[in-house]
């Protein structure tokens, strides 16, 4: 009997080896481009696009940026059942990419940074009903961290009882009033650096900075150009935390304190209503109610609460064309994605055919 099954098979040097077929070496090359791509989004650098003016000057609308995930740390996957490269849904249509039914515990791997403030950060917006992983992504400044004490005080942000400083490109609201009601070319609030404009009854509104503002105002047929700033204790709504107990606007806010890892606080009426959004939807908690001024949580009453993670404050660098924590509130550390990093091409959705190129912005770093 021959048993030598257990021995290598001798190498026939005479036997024909079958090439791959064609369709076998794209499909092999695809596979290993999406695999390389995803580890690549998931661990390093991730594409971003800006579709929004929130963040101008210092960020335009269809600037492409680069976003880094090892500063602060790659997340790992909370929806595994995802299809690779895609975010909510299938790309060009309303069909879900990813299946819910599995979510996993997400942990964030080492990073080579913390977030410090200035910090231009790429987060999930928090008040999103998808998997965190998967809640749309927005780009803001942190103007607070975990543990600060921030207040707004006549557009000031003013952190720890010292103002910060501003961002170079910072934009407001003006109203811009002009001789006899006369009409402005376009060209006029280009060469100040203004792109973004709105006729009214009266005049004008734009949002610009403070240099081309001043610039606007040196035109000889520009009556006034006037800040539109919010007035003191003057109430908006819908600003966070949604209270009747705090007269704030997005030019009067705070102070507040910034939750942080570790942090107790009192659950006196006031630090309810500051927290209890907090409390409610990003701590991991089971349950969370209030009952005849009694708040319960995981069915235990409780007189304090001790916080899990840290938080952060985000805003626009565009303070008043800028949704931002001043209206949905504080952006957990398990929402951050990335910090960004420099622009590597940027289209004016204005401007047509080879004037849409920004050639000034490319490659430029993000302060």
């Amino acid at each position: 009997m021959n048993l030598k099954f257990w021995k290598r098979k001798e190498k026939d040097d005479n036997a024909e080896v079958k090439p791959k077929s064609k369709v076998r070496e794209w499909a092999d090359a695809i596979l290993f481009a999406v695999i390389a791509a995803t580890l690549i989004r998931w661990i390093l650098l991730e594409a971003f696009t800006i579709p929004t003016p929130s963040m101008e000057n210092s960020l335009l609308v269809g600037d492409f940026l680069f976003v880094s995930k090892i500063h602060y740390g790659p997340r790992t996957p909370k929806t595994p059942l995802q299809i690779p490269l895609t975010h909510q849904k299938i790309w060009g249509t309303s069909i879900p990419s990813y299946l819910d039914f599995i979510q996993l515990p997400q942990y964030r791997l080492p990073g080579i940074s913390s977030i410090k403030r200035n910090d231009v950060v790429v987060f999930n917006y928090p008040a999103e009903n998808y998997p965190t992983d998967l809640k749309t992504n927005y780009i803001k400044r942190c103007v607070g961290v975990a543990g600060d004490k921030i207040e707004i005080k006549d557009t000031q942000v003013i952190i720890n009882d010292a103002a910060v400083n501003n961002p170079p490109e910072m934009e407001f609201s003006y109203l811009v009033k002009t001789r006899n009601n006369s009409t402005i070319n376009d060209r006029v609030f280009k060469k100040a650096g203004i792109w973004d404009v709105t006729r009214t009854s009266n005049g004008y509104r734009v949002y610009a900075t403070s240099q081309s503002a001043n610039k606007l105002a040196d035109f000889p047929f520009i009556e006034t150009v006037q800040i539109n700033k919010a007035e003191e204790n003057a109430v908006e709504s819908g600003i966070y935390p949604f209270s009747d107990l705090f007269g704030w606007n997005k030019d009067f806010y705070g102070p507040m304190i910034i939750p942080s890892q570790g942090m107790t606080i009192d659950l006196t009426k006031e630090n309810i209503a500051r927290y209890k959004y907090v409390i409610q939807n990003y701590e991991n908690n089971e349950s969370v109610s209030e009952s005849d001024g009694q708040f319960i949580v995981n069915g235990q009453p409780v007189t304090s609460y001790t916080f899990k993670q840290d938080y952060y404050f985000m805003m626009g660098d565009n303070r008043h064309n800028s949704l931002d924590s001043r209206y949905w509130g504080f952006v957990p550390e398990d929402h951050i994605v990335g910090k960004a990093l420099f622009i590597w091409l940027s289209l004016d959705p204005n401007e047509r055919y080879f004037n849409k190129i920004r050639w000034s912005r490319f490659f430029k770093g993000i302060k």
